[in-house]
């Protein structure tokens, strides 16, 4: 029987651990922290379908298909809401935009439609008013991370998986050495540690990408869609510097939700009020009654940054029987369960269901590096 040692339980870990057990693979989870702690416990939630590129869309749909199928047992567990999103246009130049998106997605089976300023209105009336419109895209959703990260790994431990509690220090031949001077050994091993890989693997051309979130007192149906201004498409896919998009979630408890912020390389954990003043005071121009809302807790997380934005999933092509799950950036969440099906399909030999070939970390020149 092969043996995998996977780095890392976060959702991406705890999906590859999840899909690989299924496989009949003997697995070995090793995690220092708490299941589904780190970026994915900061984050948001949100499964959405993204087409900034082909290889994004095909990636994202895949894995929101097998979303639904997860959760279709235990929708409670996850804490899942099938909400859609709205991503909402300010003027006509962003309702082209959107027009534009629409016919994207519809021409890949994506059900989604346009909303006039009045069904806008109608749909959201939080927003402020003389909005133009908007995309609804019905099919997006969002769920408790942590909780689903959980669900993976109990999964993949029902199927005979065994989790490791200790923090993973370096890779040695045929597995890793942890910090506490245990040595794991496997046939392959699988990467999944987000922003993390950077320092097992000085080669990956990973930055950190900081972020800001806060979440509200209980404030049931003030919004009901996930909501995203579409100019977030230009924050999101920055090369540099620091910026903020209106981006509002409505969670089951009642609770909102407030993002987003992005910080190239800062590396501090801390919340910083300016960025989280500057975020809600671009929030607030578009509900404006944002600004009376009582907050319960500000916080922070790191989103591991490709160069191209797309997640590399594979064979490491310079070390070995050593695999990669990470540089997903702001998409972990949505495209976890896709990279975990890619990633087993490829280590068994099995074909995909996608074209693997755009996430490849070979795309890229990982010329090894000692660690530092």
């Amino acid at each position: 029987m092969n043996t995998v040692i996977v780095v890392g339980a976060g959702i991406i870990g705890a999906a590859c651990a999840a899909a690989l057990a299924s496989r009949g693979l003997h697995v070995t989870i090793i995690e220092p922290g708490c299941i589904g702690g780190g970026a994915t416990a900061a984050g948001m939630g949100h499964l959405v379908v993204m087409d900034d590129n082909a290889a994004e869309l095909a990636l994202s749909s895949y894995s929101l298909e097998l979303w639904r199928k997860l959760v279709a047992s235990n929708p409670g567990g996850h804490e899942y809401s099938g909400c859609g999103t709205i991503w909402v246009a300010t003027d006509e130049e962003e309702m082209a935009a959107a027009r534009l998106k629409r016919d994207c997605l519809l021409a890949h089976g994506i059900a989604c439609e346009m909303l006039d300023a009045a069904t806008l209105e109608t749909a959201e009336p939080a927003l402020r008013k003389g909005l133009a419109g908007g995309l609804l895209v019905n099919g997006d959703a969002l769920v408790y991370p942590p909780k689903s990260a959980q669900i993976l790994l109990d999964q993949a431990l029902a199927n005979g998986a065994t989790l490791i509690r200790g923090e993973v220090s370096a890779l040695v031949p045929g597995g890793v050495q942890l910090t506490d001077g245990r040595t794991c050994i496997a046939s392959e091993t699988v990467i999944a540690n987000g922003i993390g890989a950077a320092a097992l693997l000085p080669e990956l051309p990973l930055r950190y990408k900081k972020g800001h979130l806060l979440i509200t007192e209980r404030y049931p149906d003030l919004i009901r869609h996930q909501l995203v201004e579409l100019g977030y498409i230009k924050s999101a896919h920055a090369s540099d510097g620091d910026s903020v998009a209106f981006n509002l979630q409505p969670r089951p408890t009642g609770q909102i939700l407030i993002g987003s912020s992005r910080q190239f390389d800062v590396r501090d954990k801390a919340v910083e009020t300016a960025m989280l003043s500057k975020m809600l005071q671009h929030a607030k121009q578009f509900v404006p009654e944002l600004g009376s809302l009582k907050a319960l807790r500000s916080w922070t997380g790191f989103r591991a940054a490709s160069p191209d934005g797309l997640p590399l999933i594979g064979p490491h092509p310079e070390r070995a029987h050593v695999w990669l799950a990470c540089g997903h950036e702001g998409l972990g969440i949505t495209t976890s369960l896709a990279t975990a099906e890619l990633l087993a399909d490829q280590l068994c030999g099995q074909s995909c269901a996608i074209a693997p070939a755009p996430y490849l970390p070979s795309r890229l020149n990982l010329s090894l590096k000692s660690a530092a």
